[in-house]
């Protein structure tokens, strides 16, 4: 009978303790509620929608790193092409999109990272994009390099 008081007591145990107890006083977060949507049909944020399209371009963005560097870096005047450098200073991650006569291209920058393309001189273009909810627009006459720093 000695043998079994110690098997016993550890069944007890455990079928006690399987039993689990209910704390009845726990607090969950609190919901707040959404923040108002605009008029996009879209629950969802401007920064939201920017952060999914960086996130889908990145994946398959193919920088052009070597040509821009060839640009920065010899004086390329003979050249028909410049480039457009963007430094992205802020926080959150952004998408330039570049677009001109018979030309666009959408580039995904990184939180405090640059982004460049190349880009024919003697052209109109037009930039834009959204950092962390504030809207980027210019249009810019590109005749030779381009840089731009942006912040939020």
């Amino acid at each position: 009978m000695k043998k079994l008081f110690p098997f016993s007591l550890a069944l007890i145990t455990l079928l006690l303790d399987s039993c689990g107890s209910v704390n009845y006083n726990t607090k969950y977060p609190e919901r707040k509620p959404s923040s108002p949507s605009f008029n996009t049909g879209s629950s969802t944020t401007p920064a939201a929608q920017v952060e999914r399209e960086y996130q889908t371009l990145i994946k398959t963005y193919k920088p052009e790193t070597a040509e821009v560097l060839t640009d920065l870096l010899n004086d390329s005047s003979d050249s028909p092409k410049t480039s457009i450098t963007v430094e992205n200073n802020s926080r959150c991650n952004m998408v330039l999109t570049i677009s001109g006569n018979n030309y666009f291209k959408k580039i995904p920058i990184g939180a405090n990272k640059i982004g460049s393309a190349m880009v024919l001189k003697n052209q109109n273009y037009n930039l834009s994009g959204m950092i962390c909810n504030s809207v980027y627009q210019k249009t810019k006459f590109i005749t030779s390099h381009y840089s731009i720093k942006l912040s939020n």
